[in-house]
């Protein structure tokens, strides 16, 4: 917590800095409201991304305008941005660390769109790109609409005289589809949320450091926020709105261990679940894999299908303990490799936090598969003694 509280206190000089060396845009003259303009400043932000040892991806600016219709070419558009476009590792902005994009005048108002403006790959270049753990920088494919903005769901506000800053969190994990030609292409997933610091922190084992060792953030099994913990275990997961979390770590070659019902109660409230003395520990588990396909009926090409391993605790909690996307290009095929060890539960209380083995569902997952638009599917699969094939078609509704 004195880590935190020395960073935190040190964020008002750092902000200052980033915002001086930011550059600004131009302002939009087409629908202006009346009195003094306010402030937009935009930030990112990400969740790690599994398998990568970094995720590339060049801003080259923002824009943002009041009709939720305007097209690329339509007036009253404001911008920030970046010039020359900065190249960005997502991983290294984890953990609640900011890269300030920039910051612009706007007329007091209403805003409805959103978007976020990469540049393309061209020609030799990496301009968004990823590297594989243990592998070399590869092209990162992007959709045509990432040069006139990736379109992001947000609304918000500029009274006169205020200043409104964003915060685009860029999940880099559940952003990144791998082919099974051995590329990789980006679909974007963003969310965009306020610049506030709160959320959940503490410690995990640093023998887990070398083990892909993951902590979410989860309600009713849907995965809210994703972090990896730094050098020292230290983790955050920041940016949560106020409300009951269930926390969940994973790691290969480990039990999944969850916490219940740990309140964040405002927007400012960081809750600690361990400390440096006492961090979290995973045992051991052997690993097993559910694997087979996952396909659309009728087919549609773009639409992604999830499939995820989910454990459900009785009564306290159900959550999601790895998921992953379809591969489209190999016929849908997926894999999740998952603990055949008894699961760790506790319920959030005074520190340190216990946890307590559960043998009863030591193996036991619900695999479920959805895509936006079809009718999600679950089996359950029992990967106790084995690896287990499931095979899933998902029709229409």
């Amino acid at each position: 917590m004195r880590l935190f509280q020395s960073w935190f206190r040190a964020l008002p000089w750092l902000i200052a800095l980033l915002l001086a060396a930011a550059l600004g845009g131009c302002g939009a003259t087409e629908g202006e409201g009346s009195g003094a303009p306010g402030t937009l400043g935009v930030w990112l932000t990400d969740a790690p991304a599994c398998g990568f040892d970094a995720v590339n991806v060049t801003v080259r600016g923002v824009r943002v305008h009041r009709s939720s219709t305007a097209s690329d070419t339509d007036g009253g558009w404001t911008e920030i941005t970046l010039n020359p476009s900065r190249k960005i590792n997502l991983l290294d902005l984890t953990n609640g660390v900011l890269e300030a994009l920039g910051e612009t005048p706007l007329a007091p108002g209403h805003y409805t769109q959103l978007r976020l403006m990469l540049d393309p790959n061209t020609g030799a270049g990496f301009a968004n790109s990823v590297v594989p753990t243990g592998g070399v920088e590869t092209a990162l494919a992007t959709p045509s609409a990432v040069q006139s903005g990736i379109k992001l769901i947000n609304e918000f506000d500029v009274a006169p005289g205020e200043r409104v800053d964003l915060v685009l969190d860029f999940d880099a994990c559940h952003s990144i589809v791998r082919r099974g030609n051995g590329s990789f292409g980006l679909k974007p997933v963003i969310k965009v949320t306020p610049m506030v610091l709160n959320g959940v922190s503490g410690f995990v084992d640093t023998a887990l450091l070398g083990s892909n060792v993951m902590v979410t953030a989860q309600q009713n099994g849907e995965i809210i926020q994703t972090t990896a913990p730094r050098s020292d275990g230290y983790f955050l997961l920041a940016r949560l709105a106020p409300g009951n979390y269930d926390v969940v770590f994973t790691a290969d070659g480990r039990a999944t261990a969850v916490i219940t019902g740990v309140p964040v109660g405002s927007e400012t409230d960081i809750v600690e679940i361990s400390i440096s003395g006492t961090p979290t520990v995973l045992p051991t588990s052997a690993m097993q894999k559910v694997d087979g396909t996952a396909t659309l009926d009728p087919a549609s090409t773009g639409t992604d299908v999830s499939v995820a391993a989910r454990q459900t605790f009785g009564a306290s909690a159900t959550v999601t303990v790895k998921s992953v996307v379809a591969d489209e290009t190999a016929g849908g095929a997926y894999a999740l490799v998952l603990p055949s060890g008894a699961p760790q539960l506790a319920a959030h209380g005074a520190l340190p936090i216990v946890f307590t083995p559960q043998p009863g569902l030591a193996g036991l997952y619900a695999v479920q598969a959805s895509a936006t638009g079809y009718a999600t599917q679950s089996a359950n699969v029992n990967i106790s003694a084995a690896d287990a094939t499931q095979n899933f078609v998902l029709v229409v509704p």
